[in-house]
């Protein structure tokens, strides 16, 4: 039997914070299955579709990977895909009162779900999607926080916005 995770986020847009977390959890588990969510409580800079095509590109050559997208809620999401753990990042305190949150609730949702929450390596610590935005909003270069392609999506995309 394979062991199997998902990793779910936004990834609006997929930094190297991501990326860190999502190889080393490859040292855990045969297959993870990135799961991109709409969040539409989430005012997102790309579409669904723009960020699940840039999570692809970013994991091609990366065996272990599948990448989906979700509507709705994670747990449902993992009964549909037959998975019961899933791997988050923990960036910092800040980041460990909403992830609990979100753990207990799920917990009650899906008895069965369990939560792995893994910390970034040292130079991703402060990478998040909303920072690199922000960078690239003020014509910063975000290159350094995300794949080169991602990079310059961002900058399409707020050259259209300016």
């Amino acid at each position: 039997m394979k062991n199997k995770a998902v990793y779910a986020g936004t990834f609006d847009p997929i930094t190297n914070g991501h990326i860190d977390i999502l190889k080393r959890a490859g040292t855990m588990f045969d297959e993870i299955t990135i799961a991109v969510s709409e969040s539409k409580h989430k005012k997102t800079v790309f579409s669904l579709t723009e960020r699940v095509k840039m999570v692809k590109k970013t994991c091609k050559g990366i065996n272990f990977v599948k990448v989906m997208s979700y509507k709705g809620l994670l747990v449902d999401f993992l009964k549909t895909v037959d998975r019961r753990v899933v791997i988050r990042g923990l960036r910092a305190v800040s980041d460990f009162e909403y992830e609990l949150q979100l753990a207990l609730i799920n917990k009650r949702m899906g008895k069965n779900i369990e939560m792995i929450y893994m910390m970034p390596m040292e130079e991703f610590l402060y990478i998040s999607s909303s920072a690199v935005k922000e960078i690239a909003l003020h014509n910063g270069d975000a290159g350094k926080f995300v794949p080169d392609f991602v990079a310059k999506e961002l900058n399409k995309k707020f050259k259209k916005k300016q």
